[in-house]
């Protein structure tokens, strides 16, 4: 299968290899190798393990067994000496020389709607400014425009007018694929990520389809006068974007049944697992940035049952991504970030639950060239409080975009005329994974 990193790699090596033979002569060599070196940084991709609904991370990344705060469950050692983590991510456990664990997250936010604003924007709502996810701010810089997949992918977990473009336009709002991860995960996944709709209908071929779209053209072509300019806008990519992924090329990246039977089962035959599996298959075609979610986090009750059910879908979803992208050669190149808008309270409330929390939190990273084997910061020994390297929001995400090649303090003018940094000019990049 043709990879356009691997592509990319490989000339720039011959590039390079062949630099003696009048590098010096050709001023337009330096040019060509700087241009070739930019292209390849500007290959990598994102995938975003979105918890939705805040998870416990003092019950999977940060736990607190000698404490009454740490509930049932147990630590496991990793593949890191001293690094531990929960029982029930056996799995994960094996690939820790690859995680950055950020024990640190310090956030404010303690409604689902508005961290979950912030944690996909980096930013608080301010007044009208239509802030974009940070999907879509990384599919802004990297995407082909004429890529015939879309640069930002949501497979499960978003509804109707949830976060999108934002003030760079619909044609940077996600591709939804499913719902099922805001049932927790566990809807049959054959039925759950099938997207509709692409194939031609049986009496229409190829030739008609083309003859059609010209219609359509033809009858549109003074359509968007003296229309509002961002419907028009709307509907134009709407339509740009249904054509372009009914194309073969395209459509087939969403045909998990072209993928063994075993691997498939190795990343477990949930929505969540099979979301993972087809975030693998969209960034290997170039897509930018890929949000898998997983629902079900908001444990306010019977908390330790459910962590513990999430917690093996998570394991094996998680897991099996980073072997298949690993083995593909994928994993130097893709940056997967683990997280969900808050953690929740180290106390057990009366229904053996844990409430809303973002003052101490965890956030996993991997691959993507990190310097992974690590944790960030540290919480109390009760788990209340970040004794050491507190994160924000925007420093996360100034890290995820430094760490893809993006400058965290490029603008993009907004809706109101204002320009607007890709992250809080107040977040600093976690410099220790660099």
């Amino acid at each position: 299968m043709f990879n356009i990193n691997t592509f990319a790699r490989r000339n720039m090596l011959r590039l390079l290899a062949l630099g003696g033979l009048g590098y010096s002569k050709c001023s337009w060599f330096q040019s060509l190798a700087v241009n070739a070196s930019d292209s390849i940084k500007r290959q990598k991709s994102v995938i975003m393990l979105w918890m939705n609904g805040g998870p416990a991370t003092i019950d999977l990344w940060d736990l607190k067994p000698n404490h009454k705060n740490g509930g049932p469950f147990r630590e496991i050692g990793t593949a890191v000496p001293g690094i531990k983590i929960s029982e029930h991510l056996p799995n994960l456990s094996r690939y820790m020389n690859e995680f950055v664990i950020i024990r640190s997250m310090a956030t404010r936010e303690g409604d689902h709607r508005r961290a979950r604003i912030v944690g996909l924007t980096g930013y608080t709502p301010q007044g009208a400014i239509q802030f974009p996810a940070l999907g879509s701010l990384v599919s802004h810089e990297f995407s082909l425009p004429d890529s015939n997949l879309p640069g930002f992918v949501s497979i499960g977990g978003r509804e109707d007018g949830e976060i999108g473009g934002g003030f760079l336009g619909p044609r940077f709002s996600p591709f939804v694929v499913g719902s099922g991860s805001r049932n927790g995960g566990n809807l049959p996944a054959a039925d759950d990520l099938k997207v509709h709709n692409l194939d031609l209908p049986r009496d229409v071929t190829q030739s008609n389809f083309k003859n059609r779209l010209k219609m359509l053209s033809d009858l549109e072509k003074d359509f968007d006068k003296g229309k509002n300019h961002s419907v028009v806008e709307t509907l134009k990519t709407a339509t740009d974007r249904a054509i372009r992924l009914m194309r073969p090329e395209a459509a087939s990246a969403f045909h998990l049944e072209e993928e063994k039977e075993k691997l498939r089962d190795s990343y477990g035959r949930t929505s969540f697992g099979q979301g993972c599996l087809l975030a693998r298959r969209l960034v290997e075609r170039g897509v930018s940035f890929v949000e898998v979610a997983l629902d079900g986090w908001d444990t306010h009750t019977n908390n330790f049952t459910s962590v513990q059910r999430l917690s093996t879908i998570l394991d094996a979803g998680f897991s099996a991504l980073m072997k298949d992208l690993r083995e593909r050669g994928l994993l130097q190149d893709t940056l997967i970030v683990c997280q969900g808008e808050f953690g929740r309270t180290p106390r057990i409330n009366g229904n053996k639950g844990r409430d809303h929390w973002p003052a101490s939190w965890a956030a996993v990273m991997a691959g993507g060239g990190i310097k992974g084997g690590q944790v960030i910061g540290k919480t109390s020994n009760d788990g209340t409080s970040v004794e050491s390297k507190p994160t924000r929001t925007s420093d996360l995400i100034a890290t995820v975009v430094k760490a893809v090649g993006i400058d965290p303090m490029k603008q993009n003018m907004s809706n109101v005329s204002r320009p607007i940094r890709i992250a809080d000019p107040n977040g600093k990049p976690i410099q220790e994974i660099f």
